[in-house]
């Protein structure tokens, strides 16, 4: 069966937030023996779901399989499921929706990798039980998106001094009360975690309007900020272990 995948993404203007896309759909293609993989965004640009999913029914293959590419469930992947599963009925291909990459341990060692990149680099001697951790995430009202964040915190916290989180927007802690719960601690290393799938316009520069002035504030001598999520290798072996689960 010549089988296809296609990732759902909410959505980003920036060229790098693509060109990632564009990157794990070509690895997971080719690591998932698909015979076409490509991307579609919810919201804020195209291609839209409604044009992702007919450029796959244009395609030489029998069968579709959906991964909404998000961290959070929530009201967004309901959304884009739902989008997706209107389309069906303009096809007699068969199409599976899988679940969306959240509440799975390969991302507790994304987070593992992307810290222990910082220590390297940064030539950190101290052992991380000597090393506290701030993941600040994107904020949402959908309390599914606190226990996702919060799945991923609780993995984290046997290996770390402090694990903790904060929220860019809508919901707190916001950035500077996640800084100022750390500094309450005495860490002699504080690392921050951008907990985003993509280097979009949150990463790039969002982050930043709240998290330089807190910095600056703050008491910590010594604060470490990891890379976005981006194209792990890790990221990709979950894209194709949720597309395998509804396939089986």
């Amino acid at each position: 069966m010549k089988r296809g995948l296609l990732l759902i993404d909410r959505g980003s203007r920036e060229d790098e937030v693509k060109d990632e896309l564009t990157y794990i759909c070509s690895k997971a293609k080719e690591s998932g023996g698909y015979q076409f993989s490509d991307y579609c965004f919810l919201e804020v640009v195209p291609p839209y779901i409604e044009e992702g999913m007919e450029k796959c029914f244009k395609q030489d293959i029998d069968a579709l399989t959906i991964v909404p590419y998000f961290l959070y469930p929530g009201k967004k992947v309901k959304l884009a499921v739902n989008k997706a599963i209107g389309m069906t009925s303009k096809t007699n291909m068969k199409i599976k929706i899988a679940k969306p990459i959240t509440l799975h341990k390969s991302l507790l060692d994304i987070v593992h990798a992307k810290v222990d990149d910082t220590i390297a680099k940064n030539k950190i001697t101290l052992s991380k039980k000597e090393v506290d951790v701030l993941l600040i995430g994107h904020g949402s009202k959908d309390p599914n998106a606190k226990t996702s964040l919060q799945y991923v915190v609780d993995g984290l916290k046997e290996t770390y001094r402090n694990v903790s989180h904060c929220w860019l927007e809508i919901e707190e802690p916001n950035i500077k009360q996640g800084i100022d719960a750390c500094a309450k601690n005495n860490p002699d290393v504080l690392i921050i975690v951008p907990y985003f799938l993509h280097r979009g316009a949150h990463v790039k520069r969002d982050i930043y309007e709240d998290l330089n002035p807190a910095i600056e504030e703050s008491e910590i001598e010594n604060i470490f900020i990891t890379k976005h999520l981006g194209t792990d290798d890790k990221l990709i072996d979950l894209v194709i272990e949720r597309a395998r689960e509804v396939e089986r």
